[in-house]
């Protein structure tokens, strides 16, 4: 069984959600860990666990991250960790996968589907194996607790309910 850990200063977990329904936020969290175990080289029997650090949130605007962690949103204090566990990968082609897991935020499990593209596999210059990965995806915020709203005077949402995932991983085999 082979055991990889995310290199996280190679690695970007980020989201983007719709502002007043014309424009998009982006955000982060800079703080998050992750194993993946495999025993076939295609990893199609891996096991992957992730979790990202709540108070690691970054939207670029200190009062957003403020609110995002407060109980209108993620509760960072009674919640401090998101998490993900894997349940099944489907291979779809030679560097496709579909990764299927329970994501849990505050206090809500739900499993959901990622669309995973193998980056390939280098031997760095310290003879370290790495693989790289680009995770997408969407999440609706209010299935998870994240239920604060608040309408424009048009009536438009000021943060709309789909989140879009955008992770880039680059997993080192351990020795």
């Amino acid at each position: 069984m082979a055991t990889y850990k995310i290199d996280a200063s190679h690695s970007e977990i980020g989201f983007k959600v719709k502002h007043l329904v014309i424009s998009t936020v982006s955000g982060n969290f800079s703080k998050f860990d992750a194993t993946m175990e495999a025993e076939k080289s295609d990893f199609t029997d891996a096991s992957i666990s992730f979790e990202a650090d709540v108070d690691s949130i970054s939207t670029k605007s200190e009062q957003r991250d403020g609110h995002l962690k407060s109980d209108d949103f993620f509760n960072a204090e009674k919640h401090p960790k998101i998490t993900f566990k894997s349940t099944s990968i489907e291979k779809k082609d030679d560097n496709e996968y579909i990764l299927h897991g329970d994501l849990t935020i505050r206090d809500v499990t739900k499993n959901i589907a990622l669309k995973v593209e193998h980056g390939g596999s280098v031997l760095d210059p310290w003879g370290q194996t790495r693989e790289g990965f680009e995770l997408t995806g969407k999440i609706s915020r209010k299935e998870f607790g994240l239920k604060w709203h608040a309408l424009t005077e048009a009536g438009g949402a000021v943060v709309g309910d789909e989140v879009r995932l955008l992770i880039n991983v680059e997993m080192v085999k351990q020795a």
